[in-house]
């Protein structure tokens, strides 16, 4: 078991952990035609097995009906609920910030003024006491006033949400020699969602893809992804942005190039004419990254700033909260850990954020853990054994089998085959067509027979079994044309038709829009008719 880690997380002491005596024990035994010893509870009933437990104080009983008492719960610190909304509320942000990144200068409502004189002055200030390079410019006054006009909502979640993760940030970052401010950039690049997933296939809390995240040891697979564990995310992320500062030997470029790669970066100073400051390149910078770093300077304003322009955030009592950890050594579920230890499954994914599906695999050779209130770790502990006893005989009995572990692999290298095209080869690796033409230098979308596609699944792909009875799953290779239909749209069309994505009826179509008429023919190849 891991030594814990401080988590500051905001929270109310709110109610008291119920506690199930060694009397009520007794008579709900004999109420359910359980039998014990004595009323101690020294063993735990699962169906016609009884597995003894009698190490320390700490027991449990497992009724048949599945309720479990426990004995040893201690009166512990819940999560308010309020603010168990409040970071449920702000796993909703991601999208909401991404958009301000890309519209970060569109037009402002006249409902706010900023004193220019006074914004000079705290830019002033901010830029003596960080690495970046942050002087007054009409576009950053600009971003300012749009989170203050349209993210108001947004910011103020953020400085509540942002009490969880930031120690945990700012430790990371100390450790690397990386500047504080940086914790703002989680807020730009995810909302602090540790399962934000970007349109492109970003992932996390610091907004990885699939390849770099393997480059810095990120496992996924169909149960874990490590984008989203948040130490070991924010481990990745000081050690990418630590190489980027070597190469550029500037935070703000080190930014951009976080955000659009390397690569691009250097093509804008190339076309600036060798200029090396953010602002002198902007304008020769993607869009995405052209509002990235303003957004991340606006974010750090406000954060310095939040009182005097009024942002509200929920401060309280006890501002941190303790979290342990425990190896885990056999499959088990979150909701099959929530009701053993009384730990809701909204606690357990916030805590564990990396489990995809809430199931922690057992796989030889890794290493996973469960991440408890500390208050709660020691009845995980202690009745170890019997947790796992009660794990195997409930999965035993479970109608529906909990799916394989199947790994996304680092790089493939697929061969086309009759029929494939683009759309059908991005859809099953959950990339995009323009993503497989950039890795391939593709200047079409005609693939050959043969033809060999380097690709970075996004997902691991699971073969489909062959069956032996006849399938009513329609033939693509048949059916080259739909007639719209009264109520049609491209996305119920491609649903209709396995493979076939919204991007291949536009391109294949010549569709731009949404629009569909009734009677229209649509062509459900690459093909001339």
């Amino acid at each position: 078991m891991k030594a814990f880690i401080k988590w500051w997380l905001p929270c109310f002491l709110m109610g008291c952990a119920q506690f199930v005596m060694a009397q009520e024990a007794d008579s709900l035994i004999v109420q359910k035609g359980i039998k014990a010893q004595d009323s101690s509870l020294q063993t735990i009933t699962l169906k016609d097995t009884l597995i003894n437990m009698s190490e320390g104080n700490a027991t449990f009983f497992v009724n048949p009906d599945k309720t479990v008492a426990l004995t040893d719960h201690p009166l512990a610190a819940k999560y308010d609920s309020i603010w168990m909304n409040e970071l449920y509320t702000s796993a909703q942000s991601f999208e909401s910030m991404y958009d301000e990144v890309l519209n970060a200068e569109s037009p402002l409502l006249d409902s706010i003024t900023i004193d220019t004189e006074v914004l000079k002055q705290r830019l002033e200030a901010l830029d003596q006491k960080t690495p970046f390079n942050i002087s007054y410019n009409p576009s950053l006054e600009s971003v300012i006033k749009s989170f203050l006009i349209r993210k108001r909502d947004l910011m103020e979640r953020m400085l509540v949400a942002s009490q969880f993760y930031f120690p945990l940030f700012e430790q990371e970052l100390d450790n690397y020699n990386i500047p504080l401010e940086i914790k703002y950039l989680a807020i730009v690049e995810s909302a602090l969602n540790p399962r934000a997933k970007s349109r492109v296939g970003a992932t996390g809390l610091w907004q990885f893809m699939y390849s770099t995240g393997k480059m810095y040891d990120l496992d996924v697979s169909s149960y874990v992804d490590e984008r989203s564990d948040p130490i070991k995310s924010t481990k990745a992320a000081c050690q990418y942005l630590s190489k980027l500062y070597d190469i550029f030997g500037d935070w703000d470029l080190a930014l951009a190039a976080y955000n659009s790669g390397p690569g691009n970066v250097n093509k804008a100073i190339r076309r600036s004419g060798g200029y090396t400051n953010y602002w002198n390149i902007r304008r020769n910078l993607p869009r995405e990254t052209a509002g990235y770093v303003p957004a991340f300077l606006a974010t750090m304003y406000l954060f310095e700033y939040a009182e005097e322009h009024g942002l509200k955030s929920t401060k309280v009592p006890r501002p941190y909260f303790e979290t342990d950890t425990v190896h885990i050594k056999r499959l088990i579920t979150f909701d099959q850990i929530s009701k053993l230890v009384d730990v809701s499954v909204e606690e357990l994914t916030v805590l564990n954020p990396s489990y995809k599906l809430n199931i922690i695999p057992n796989i030889p050779g890794k290493d996973y853990v469960l991440r408890l209130p500390k208050s709660e770790i020691g009845k995980f502990v202690t009745n170890e054994e019997a947790i796992y006893a009660y794990v195997e005989e409930e999965l035993k009995t479970q109608e529906v089998p909990l799916p394989e572990l199947v790994k996304a692999e680092e790089r493939i290298r697929y061969r086309v085959r009759s029929g494939d095209y683009l759309g059908r080869i991005a859809e099953r690796y959950g990339v995009r067509v323009s993503q497989i033409k950039d890795w391939n230098g593709l200047r079409s979308n005609d693939l050959r027979v043969g033809q060999r596609l380097t690709i970075f699944p996004r997902k691991p792909y699971i073969a489909k079994a062959a069956s032996a009875k006849p399938s009513n799953t329609l033939n693509n290779s048949s059916i080259k044309v739909h007639t719209v239909q009264e109520g049609d749209s491209l996305w119920t069309i491609s649903k209709k038709y396995p493979g076939i994505t919204i991007e291949n009826l536009r391109e294949w179509n010549g569709i731009s829009g949404n629009n569909l008429m009734p009677g229209t023919k649509l062509k459900l190849c690459a093909c001339s008719s």
